[in-house]
């Protein structure tokens, strides 16, 4: 059974998208240290990561008459935390540098040009756009891999964006996300994961979180419940600026990308088709197994039957090797030889296809313990 996720979506699979937003605050050396402490931490855990910033014009973004308002905090901070682009150019360049994923949330037009200009390869549109359409045109003539959060979108509003995306063959992950900031434990809705994986089988869901007292919990959930891209606030201890309750540290980051390990190899491999046992665990289960024993002595050249198999034999551990067991049906075989009151039958004390067989013959001989280390 294939996976359903449709090819060109794969791109998005166990990505990391780390959301520095504006946390550079306008400083150049601030952005740059976000860049290499995460960096640092990507790499050392071996993990595929974005390194995301936010694009707003803000020029065009905030009307002249509102421009150096006190009071509306969306304005002031997005003045306060003003950047240009020659600094993100080099904030960008830096981001390549450590092997990450240059990447940006564009909150206007002129910012997904910018996006364009930078050649960024993946492209985020937040929660508060999934209904700004003249936006997603923008970002959708850039043909670039886009992920969505959904945050408090309608079903309907999901269904459109993803089949704009779908109509115009755009690389589409759609990450699941509480827009509280931060977000509580009890807050985090993880069941929608699965609805999204239901109703969206073609696209990779992933997890946007604000949650702010683990840093592995979600992860272990989320990853188990078919999440394959994740993304988190971050933020650094720099320069005296407070780090808001819902952005993670590289410290945490850190533990969050050892929680996406353990929960890997925690769940294993495919989901789409039945595991391949271990070596170790086929022993473990071989041990359990009754082996057939002769209740009585049984002459050479009786036909074993069916119907009075429990009249003629037994079934008890050890299971040895070479020795049938429960695990074969035993009708119309004839005995080659003689056996003995409890005697163990043997692959070669009967005719048939389990003697006759190479492949069955070998998986019965190499079975159960050797009968050197039972005897007394």
């Amino acid at each position: 059974m294939k996976s359903s996720i449709n090819s060109k979506n794969q791109i998005f699979e166990d990505l990391f998208v780390l959301e520095a937003a504006n946390n550079h605050w306008g400083s150049l050396d601030r952005g740059l240290k976000i860049v290499q402490d995460f960096g640092i931490v990507a790499r050392y855990n071996s993990v595929r990561a974005a390194i995301k910033f936010q694009f707003r014009d803000v020029d065009s973004f905030i009307h002249r008459d509102f421009r150096g308002s006190q009071d509306l905090r969306y304005v002031k901070k997005t003045e306060a935390t003003a950047m240009s682009k020659d600094h993100f150019r080099i904030i960008m360049q830096k981001v390549r540098q450590v092997g990450c994923i240059p990447m940006s949330t564009p909150f206007d037009e002129k910012s997904v040009e910018f996006c364009v200009e930078l050649d960024l390869p993946m492209i985020k549109v937040a929660s508060s756009d999934i209904n700004d359409w003249p936006l997603l045109e923008a970002i959708a003539r850039t043909k670039r891999p886009t992920i969505v959060s959904s945050g408090g979108a309608s079903e309907k509003s999901l269904d459109d964006i993803v089949l704009f995306f779908e109509n115009r063959n755009i690389p589409l992950a759609i990450n699941h996300c509480v827009s509280l900031y931060p977000s509580e434990d009890e807050a985090l809705q993880l069941n929608q994961i699965d609805y999204l994986r239901n109703r969206y089988p073609g696209h990779v869901i992933g997890f946007s979180t604000h949650e702010y007292h683990s840093w592995d919990k979600s992860m272990f959930i989320s990853y188990a419940k078919g999440a394959r891209t994740w993304e988190r606030h971050v933020d650094i201890n720099y320069q005296g600026v407070s780090v808001s309750p819902y952005c993670s540290l590289p410290e945490q980051i850190d533990t969050w990308f050892k929680a996406f390990r353990d929960a890997k190899a925690m769940c294993g491999g495919s989901d789409h088709g039945r595991r391949t046992l271990s070596s170790e665990e086929v022993v473990y289960l071989n041990a359990l197994v009754r082996g057939v024993y002769a209740r009585k002595a049984i002459p050479k050249g009786y036909v074993i039957q069916k119907e009075t198999f429990d009249r003629d034999f037994y079934l008890a551990i050890p299971l040895l090797k070479g020795q049938l067991s429960v695990r074969e049906v035993l009708n119309g075989e004839v005995l080659v030889q003689e056996l003995s009151p409890d005697q163990a039958l043997m692959i070669d004390d009967i005719n048939g296809p389990y003697s006759e067989i190479p492949t069955l013959r070998k998986q019965i001989e190499d079975r159960g313990l050797d009968q050197e280390s039972t005897a007394s």
